[in-house]
């Protein structure tokens, strides 16, 4: 699934989404940015919320090891993050056994 990523070319940024992901979850437009160049990266598709385009979510961390969950979409190979939180229990467990294996891996 992170071959979607692949082919990006960036990210787009539009005035409704700038300030709402820091004002609802103190979470900057940069660490949004960050998850998708760090290791490891859980990306799969948002079949729940794909209405009207196809919607991905992703588990990552920041360069702060801040772990979040970012709603996400794919435009013109551009990456526009919908929305952003940190992780809930749940998707934590499921990141830190990634990282666990990742670690594992690495060694």
């Amino acid at each position: 699934m992170k071959e979607i990523i692949y082919n990006c070319q960036g990210f787009q940024w539009d005035e409704e989404n700038l300030e709402k992901n820091w004002f609802l979850h103190q979470v900057t437009d940069g660490e949004c940015e960050e998850i998708f160049f760090n290791l490891p990266l859980i990306v799969a598709a948002n079949t729940k919320h794909s209405q009207q385009e196809t919607r991905y979510y992703a588990l990552g961390r920041t360069d702060a090891d801040r772990w979040l969950f970012i709603a996400f979409a794919i435009r013109r190979k551009l990456i526009r993050v919908i929305s952003a939180r940190d992780m809930n229990e749940k998707e934590a467990r499921k990141y830190a056994e990634r990282v666990r294996r990742y670690s594992d891996f690495q060694k």
